[in-house]
């Protein structure tokens, strides 16, 4: 089992950046596949970007390609999501979540119901 819980989020502007960053504890991290959330208001949960287990393979949603980077230092235990070029759109909680698996395929880590360990989220607000 791995808990994790995320920091960094806050208030930014519009074209701004944020890094946010997820702790993670627990014997068995490096073999958990690890995912960025995000929860708007009034709007389902959806994955942001994930990485797998060994960090070779990383998935983003389309929305956020070229602008967010994921990545993982196993020495830290710790996963970041580096975030440049914000949009109002952008604006949620953002969620870091921990999936039990090895795949490297990408439709595996996009996928919300592959992930059982949340953390309780971070704010994340771009103004206009």
């Amino acid at each position: 089992q791995v808990q994790v819980t995320e920091s960094g989020g806050g208030l930014v502007q519009a074209g701004g950046s944020l890094r946010l960053s997820c702790a993670a504890s627990g014997r068995t991290y490096g073999t958990y596949a690890m995912g960025w959330f995000r929860q708007a208001p009034g709007k389902e949960r959806e994955i942001v970007s994930a990485i797998s287990w060994s960090g070779d393979t990383s998935y983003y949603v389309d929305s956020v390609k070229g602008r967010f980077t994921i990545s993982r230092d196993k020495d830290k235990n710790t996963v970041y999501l580096q975030m440049n070029r914000l949009k109002p759109e952008d604006t949620a909680i953002y969620y870091c979540a921990a999936a039990a698996h090895h795949s490297e395929l990408l439709h595996t880590l996009g996928s919300l119901g592959e992930y059982e360990y949340w953390g309780q989220g971070t704010q994340v607000t771009v103004s206009s």
